[in-house]
């Protein structure tokens, strides 16, 4: 749960970048502000809320200096979740149409363009060609790197929020993603985040892997 003091700097914060971004005077960012807000506090939400954005725009501050577009990255980065209904395929989709949709008269159609890329590749499917995409990946995904018990809060917060799924299925289906990123040669593309995380993120993952059960419970997470 994001404290008042912490909403409260979310809300100044992306008022000055909607404004530094729009192509009009004056622009009321707050209404946009809202809306999101709103639906990063819909019931249900434990870990694809606020407390992700905020977390995710404290990595962006360490490598904002490093980024290319910081402003289109960080865009991404508040709108890459804004749509988040568990288990459909295309919240990223939704996400990135939610983002045109509120972008179309307040923003440029190439900034528009370059964020809704930016929100597609946290789909994880493909790895990223860019480095701002690479930037995008790595900043989502660096929760995994966090300290043992920081991991596991997240990882249980993202089971409650698909609660409806058996857990043999949905643990089956988790611990085929946590593989997929062992597998590969590195789990963080840019070398910020990959001298950051990577030895801790793998450590977590295999330590979570080793605790789950193919009856869907975590055995050990202490």
């Amino acid at each position: 749960m994001v404290d008042e003091s912490v909403c409260t700097m979310l809300r100044d914060r992306f008022q000055t970048l909607w404004q530094r971004n729009n192509t009009l005077q004056a622009i009321n960012a707050i209404p946009v502000y809202d809306d999101l807000a709103r639906r990063y506090r819909e019931p249900g939400r434990h870990y694809h809320g606020l407390t992700h954005v905020n977390h995710c725009l404290r990595e962006f501050d360490r490598v904002a200096e490093l980024i290319e577009i910081p402003d289109a990255t960080e865009l991404a980065l508040w709108f890459h979740d804004a749509v988040y209904v568990p288990g459909a395929k295309d919240n990223e989709q939704r996400s990135a149409d939610l983002f045109n949709e509120f972008g179309g008269t307040d923003l440029s159609p190439i900034l528009i363009e370059k964020v809704s890329g930016l929100i597609l590749v946290t789909t994880h499917k493909q790895p990223p060609v860019k480095d701002d995409e690479s930037y995008v990946v790595d900043i989502d995904l660096s929760s995994f790197g966090e300290h043992w018990p920081d991991f596991v809060r997240d990882t249980l917060n993202v089971r409650m929020e698909q609660a409806h799924i058996p857990d043999t299925i949905y643990y089956a289906n988790h611990a085929k993603f946590l593989k997929m990123l062992l597998d590969r040669p590195r789990i963080f593309h840019t070398d910020f985040f990959y001298q950051c995380y990577e030895e801790s993120a793998r450590q977590n993952i295999e330590q979570l892997l080793a605790s789950i059960q193919y009856s869907g419970q975590i055995v050990d997470c202490n």
